[in-house]
């Protein structure tokens, strides 16, 4: 009655369909979990230099340069939802100019499979902390903390804050020597 072409085109939409619902059901299964957990987080060395900003003008701003400790475990976030994590340290702080800023100083990927157990002692931060301005100088509430992006199987991209955190001013004088 049906031709081969039929039957099969069929059998692959009714297969697509079922796994269409698989894949929905993995999604509910891990949408509701808590990925949150605690970071510590705390500053090593903090200094703010004032420099020349070649790329937009000669105008002087401030470069801060921060030397940090990480400590977090976050393999109770892993599951089999879970392919990896995107890890970002991110600096917040208000200047006369801008009420918010916030700066993203250091980034890390883990896989499902590595060690998720981070122990970072005296790290340097990975990009450049430019105000654009001179915001840095005896700023005393820049608060640095941790997020991080899950890439699931199948679902929502949730972007998650640690429940740690850490406050620190920098110094009132600029640095001479780096």
């Amino acid at each position: 009655m049906h031709t081969v072409l039929t039957r099969g085109n069929a059998t692959v939409a009714y297969s697509l369909s079922v796994l269409a619902g698989l894949t929905f059901c993995c999604f509910i299964s891990t949408v509701f979990l808590d990925y949150r957990t605690d970071a510590n987080i705390k500053t090593v060395r903090v200094l703010v230099k004032n420099v020349p900003d070649y790329g937009a003008s000669r105008q002087k701003h401030d470069l801060g340069y921060v030397t940090f400790d990480l400590e977090t475990n976050l393999t109770n976030i892993f599951n089999w939802n879970v392919k990896q994590l995107f890890l970002y340290l991110t600096a917040e702080y208000e200047t006369a100019a801008n009420q918010l800023n916030q700066v993203v100083l250091w980034d890390k990927i883990i896989l499902r499979g590595d060690n998720a157990v981070l122990d970072f002692k005296n790290m340097n931060t990975k990009y450049y902390f430019w105000d654009d301005g001179n915001g840095l100088k005896d700023n005393k509430n820049v608060t640095l903390s941790l997020s991080w992006n899950i890439i699931p199987n199948a679902g929502l991209l949730p972007s998650v804050r640690s429940t740690g955190k850490h406050i620190f001013k920098f110094p009132s004088e600029y640095a001479s020597s780096i």
